[in-house]
């Protein structure tokens, strides 16, 4: 029998808890996968803690709030270049590689070494114990149902305007940081629509357009993010007297530069404020938040 949304919120807090630590440690052993799956799920356990817990400004679920965002943080020092390496791969598979592609390659893959080395002894120094002592405590103080559908109420219109702003600061300028930004902000407005679905029992349309918009801004930011580090070893190998390697690099960097700017056009054309303004009507809101 499916359960009454009264009878969905404790379940739900502690499935969010459990995916968090269900990866720890083979994202610890430098599996990519679940170090991406487990910083997917430390963002969604802190877009749900503080509306499903009873007690949200509480000092133990602001101190576990404090945790999960170093977790999800530290996974991230080496996700970047794992994403990179795969990128850069892909698009070189295309041809045979030229001799200062190569090294570019193995540059590129020594950096990730390095990244999962430095990401693994950063979460050996976090208070994993300690996040998971309060998360069990708060996993048993869960709120009631109507008053998490209204937290959740608030935040749509609270992010929801911040984000129809923010796109409108933005308007059609390539401004990488300030759109990774806004990819923060749909994300979370996203993982709040599919917690208000699954307590209603019902699909989350809104979450599909917050994922679309999402996504577009993540190939965006993967695509750039390698591009800038083309770029700073194209500058370094010039610096050096490194000719050959710093015009490959350069090469490269504006490859995936291009790239990047097509994913910009291509999100533009959804086009964003549109397809938020949707989402937040699929929400329920009646109109977007002044």
């Amino acid at each position: 029998m499916t359960p009454s949304p009264a009878d969905r919120v404790a379940p739900l807090l502690q499935q969010r808890i459990k995916a968090v630590f269900r990866r720890l440690p083979k994202a610890l052993a430098g599996g990519e996968e679940d170090l991406h799956q487990m910083r997917v799920a430390g963002r969604r356990l802190r877009v749900a803690l503080p509306l499903l817990v009873r007690k949200p400004e509480g000092r133990r679920a602001r101190r576990s709030l404090r945790l999960l965002r170093a977790l999800t943080r530290t996974g991230g020092i080496s996700r970047d270049l794992d994403v990179s390496v795969a990128l850069f791969e892909a698009e070189l598979s295309k041809h045979v590689l030229t001799p200062e592609e190569c090294v570019l390659r193995r540059r590129l893959k020594a950096a990730r070494t390095r990244g999962h080395a430095r990401m693994a002894e950063a979460l050996l120094d976090l208070e994993i114990a300690r996040l998971r002592r309060d998360l069990r405590v708060l996993a048993r103080r869960s709120d009631g149902v109507f008053a998490v559908l209204r937290r959740i109420r608030e935040m749509r219109d609270g992010r929801g305007a911040e984000t129809l702003a923010l796109i409108a600061a933005i308007g059609e300028g390539f401004d990488p940081l300030e759109l990774h930004r806004l990819r923060r902000q749909l994300r979370r407005l996203r993982y709040a629509a599919e917690l208000s679905g699954t307590l209603k029992g019902q699909v989350a349309a809104a979450a599909a357009d917050f994922r679309a918009l999402q996504d577009e801004l993540g190939r965006l930011h993967d695509t750039y993010v390698l591009s800038e580090w083309l770029r700073r070893q194209a500058e370094s190998c010039r610096a050096r007297g490194d000719t050959a390697v710093g015009n490959a690099a350069a090469a490269l960097h504006e490859r995936f530069l291009v790239a990047s700017r097509a994913h910009h056009k291509a999100f533009l054309a959804l086009p964003p404020a549109d397809l938020v303004a949707r989402a937040l009507a699929a929400m329920g809101q009646s109109r977007p938040a002044a």
